[in-house]
């Protein structure tokens, strides 16, 4: 998502980042500044060229595969069982990997922008569970690390490091 706009504020540049923007330009820009800025935007995306324009590429980490297509989680080949919101906030977090996400980010994407001060618990609480389904050893995590006061980074794509 690249956001244009007029406004140059940077508390509404924060906001559009924050509500989960990949980028934000202002008018007036050239042409071709604005084609760099897609280009970048692509590559660093999570989809790859296939007949489907809106093909994702699945998310490999070590022994950890997300088929985002067929909603499947394997771990070492063993599929994983996860509830809805278990599965929202793992495909939440692999299709961003690298990239820590604040608490109120993954609230505002799982819950709705009308989520109550009781998911922050109702997030860690959710957290705990899908460790314990992917860690071999929940308390030394190799998949999901929490990034402490501000909120979660899944483990970068394997299949992203391969096409760098």
């Amino acid at each position: 998502i690249i956001v244009v706009s007029a406004r140059t504020g940077e508390r509404d540049k924060v906001e559009a980042l924050d509500l989960g923007a990949d980028d934000y330009i202002t008018k007036p820009f050239g042409t071709p500044e604005m084609l760099a800025r897609i280009r970048a935007s692509l590559r660093h995306s999570n989809r790859m060229d296939s007949n489907s324009a809106l093909y994702i590429r699945p998310y490999q980490c070590r022994g950890l595969l997300l088929d985002f297509d067929k909603r499947i989680l394997t771990v070492n080949g063993e599929e994983i069982h996860l509830t809805q919101i278990e599965y929202k906030l793992v495909s939440l977090l692999a299709q961003n990997s690298g990239r820590v996400l604040t608490y109120d980010y993954i609230i505002h994407h799982i819950w709705g922008p009308y989520a109550d001060n009781n998911n922050n618990q109702i997030l860690r609480v959710n957290m705990a569970h899908i460790r314990r389904k992917l860690e071999a050893n929940p308390g030394e995590p190799h998949y999901i690390f929490t990034e402490i006061g501000v909120g979660y980074r899944m483990k970068e794509n394997q299949q992203q490091d391969a096409l760098n």
